[in-house]
């Protein structure tokens, strides 16, 4: 670890104490556990006498105590290096005057959270003095890496600063990285959590900020910042910025202190682990006899997936306050002074080791002798899977449906069957069959099996008939027809269809970005978060950056009928600037349902520019989704800010006469109560409100060219407009 440069500016102040300080000389250390740190908590809170406000107060408390030893500059968390590189983000610290005003320079410092605002419940906030504006949570930072920090969950790592290897579900999706703090800021920021635990509550918890595991503590807090206190120990530069914030006497100071940062081993006291260090000596040196070994380790109550431990009770000088039951040499459970424990979540049909160790506030037992167990086989199949039905079919699909299967321990998928032949397994009760025949029957059986494989029987056969292709709709899935890559660095959209036949729920499709070949699909995007749900046959549904300047690819109004956008994707920082619509030409971009990749644009693993200022534009022959990239079989290009062909899509499907490429529609937006039509070929004009509801058809021709929507209300409509295999959805304004 990096030695911590105690602050010049200080040394002749202050001093820096190693006993207890009186400080907490009315709180009651020899408490343990919730007792323990509801006492701190209280103390803390109690002398918390001056909230500080965002500016100028948190600007001045970090001038001042997060000074470097040269005292014109201030030390930046997460840094490590001094200007010896390329590289200003990882800079350790900047001349305290380059404060961040808004400026896009990037040598500037802000005064950041280091547990995330947005991680907090409910969100920290900064207009008025509060946890927002805790200057024990809030560290001089380079603007630039600590958005890279971005509000992603703290995690395991090792080395400088830098997203962790260790995976969750978070901002990028179920695969989202940690972020790591770097060696010599891990334990700063493990006593900054568990402040800001104890300070305000719930609001804070660590389990939301971190990744680990809470099974062995107390409450919320979790292993991996016990872990980090104890490794990383407290410096000198924490030490002065505890001693600034207890006296009142400065301008900028809070009143109260850090425990964690007085003694570490308060942490220990508090949520058990290993020892963290006793700065104040009045706990470690105080028994160094440890508990006896627990005898007479039992096993019972032997399940498929389950196995009670029990053991005699162990002796201690002062008391037992724990034991830790081990499972295949794993810590798998700890109680406090019960005897006995059930671990569950075993693998049927396995053979497990098990022993206990007792400990008391210092010290640990020898270990019990190892007992071995094995949990039960299972050779019980899970229940046949009842009421499969089929809906939604098309000329080429249908979805199955069914209810859940039970088992004794747990069902782990499920088979299709397509006239007796195996289609696909899925961990779902309903799957999406495609490639189809048109006028077609199809006999569909789903058996259910378990984690050992038992299977249950086949369910009993349903029918279902594909449609001969003629309705208008032959697609099995949504899919992406436009992608704008404009100017001005956010003209940006993607354009999806549903040339399906039915309406579709945008409830599990959700947008994903990856950046630059990294491998990595990141920043998902629900397109079901704002306000349409769902689209209508032949409709299309377009998202678009909220910085936006082409009136095209912004929202359609009343003062913008141009407007083609549904979704808006706001270009800040919550949204690392409007991922996934601020894509470059050389960022794939891709279409998910329920987590399962449907259609995308660009080459995932690949940084090579495909559309690079470009508008690309699906070919109207295309009619189902593509996880693999096809430029030239299936997109046309356009020069930049081509904008003409968004928010509607012309599909050929099996025919190759474009019918609507003269087709009018007007006065669009209107005041009155007709709308008249240009058209080539009889369609039928179906209209549907912006809650997908039909609330008209009607039939157009060469003569008969107009319809009556006297009886529609102000607002937006949707139109399809269908002759033969061909549609196009249009919007439709009525003031």
């Amino acid at each position: 670890m990096i030695k911590k440069l105690l602050f010049i500016i200080f040394i002749s102040s202050f001093s820096i104490s190693f006993s207890q300080e009186q400080y907490y000389n009315d709180v009651n250390l020899q408490l343990t556990g919730i007792d323990l740190k509801d006492a701190l908590a209280a103390k803390i809170i109690g002398t918390h006498s001056n909230p500080l406000s965002y500016t100028p107060g948190v600007w001045e408390a970090s001038k001042v105590t997060d000074k470097d030893t040269d005292t014109s500059k201030v030390v930046l968390i997460y840094g490590w290096e001094n200007g010896t590189d390329q590289d200003d983000t990882n800079d350790r610290t900047r001349d305290n005057t380059f404060q961040d005003g808004s400026s896009s320079s990037s040598m500037l410092w802000n005064r950041e959270h280091v547990f995330s605002k947005s991680l907090a419940n409910p969100s920290l906030v900064t207009n008025n003095p509060g946890a927002g504006t805790d200057a024990h949570n809030l560290r001089p930072a380079d603007k630039n890496r600590n958005s890279e920090r971005n509000n992603y969950k703290f995690a395991f790592g090792n080395g400088n600063s830098g997203r962790s290897s260790i995976t969750y579900n978070g901002p990028d999706g179920a695969n989202t990285r940690g972020w790591y703090p770097g060696d010599e800021w891990k334990g700063d920021v493990s006593r900054i959590i568990m402040y800001m635990y104890l300070r305000y509550g719930d609001q804070c918890l660590p389990t939301n900020v971190g990744v680990g595991d809470k099974q062995f503590t107390p409450d919320e807090m979790i292993d991996l910042f016990l872990k980090w206190n104890r490794e990383d120990p407290v410096s000198d530069f924490e030490k002065v910025r505890n001693i600034y914030h207890e006296n009142t006497s400065n301008t900028y100071a809070q009143g109260n202190r850090n425990p964690f940062i007085d003694n570490p081993f308060l942490a220990t006291r508090i949520w058990g682990g290993d020892n963290a260090e006793d700065t104040w000596g009045i706990y470690t040196s105080s028994d160094t006899e440890a508990p006896s070994t627990p005898t007479n380790v039992t096993l019972s109550n032997i399940t498929l997936t389950s196995i009670d431990v029990s053991w005699d009770e162990a002796t201690d000088n002062i008391g037992v306050t724990q034991y830790q039951v081990y499972v295949n040499d794993v810590l798998t459970k700890q109680t406090t002074t019960a005897t006995s424990a059930s671990i569950t979540g075993l693998e049927t049909n396995t053979t497990y080791n098990f022993k206990v160790i007792a400990k008391d506030l210092i010290n640990k037992s020898e270990a019990s002798n190892i007992v071995t167990g094995k949990t039960l086989a299972d050779t019980t199949p899970p229940s046949v899977p009842t009421n499969v039905t089929i809906t939604d079919i098309t000329d080429s699909s249908f979805n199955v449906h069914w209810s859940a299967s039970s088992d004794n321990n747990e069902v782990v998928g499920y088979d299709i069957f397509v006239d007796a032949t195996f289609k696909a397994s899925t961990t779902a009760t309903t799957y999406a069959i495609i490639g189809l025949s048109t006028t077609t029957t199809y006999s569909i059986t789903v058996l259910a099996k378990d984690a050992d494989d038992n299977k249950s029987a086949q369910s009993t056969a349903v029918n279902a008939t594909t449609t001969d292709g003629a309705s208008g709709g032959a697609a099995s899935e949504l899919f992406i027809t436009e992608y704008v890559e404009g100017d001005g660095g956010t003209n940006k959209a993607i354009e999806i269809v549903n040339l399906t036949g039915r309406t579709v729920n945008l409830s599990g499709y959700v947008l994903k970005l990856e950046r630059n070949g990294a491998s990595v699909w990141t920043t998902p995007l629900a397109l079901n978060s704002g306000t349409v749900q769902s689209i209508v046959p032949g409709d299309v549904f377009v998202v678009g950056n909220g910085d936006n300047s082409a009136p095209e690819l912004q929202p359609n109004s009343a003062a913008n009928p141009t407007g083609q956008v549904d979704l808006v994707q706001p270009n800040i920082q919550d949204t690392a600037y409007g991922q996934p619509v601020n894509f470059n030409g050389d960022d794939a971009v891709a279409l998910f349902k329920d987590d399962v990749l449907i259609d995308i644009i660009g080459v995932f693993g690949s940084s090579a520019n495909f559309a690079e200022n470009v508008t690309l534009r699906r070919n109207g022959d295309i009619s189902a989704p593509n996880t693999t990239f096809d430029l030239q079989g299936e997109w046309t290009a356009f020069p930049e800010n081509t904008f003409d062909g968004i928010g509607s899509h012309t599909s050929t499907l099996s025919t190759q006469n474009i019918i609507f490429e003269s087709f009018k529609m007007f006065p669009n937006p209107t005041n009155g109560n007709r709308i008249y039509f240009s058209v080539t070929e009889d369609a039928t004009i179906k209209i549907y409100n912006v809650l997908g509801k039909l609330v008209q058809t009607s039939e157009v021709t060469k003569s008969k060219n107009s319809i009556d929507i006297s009886d529609f209300t102000k607002g937006i409509y949707l139109l399809q407009i269908n002759s033969g295999k061909q549609f196009i959805t249009k919007k439709l304004i009525k003031n």
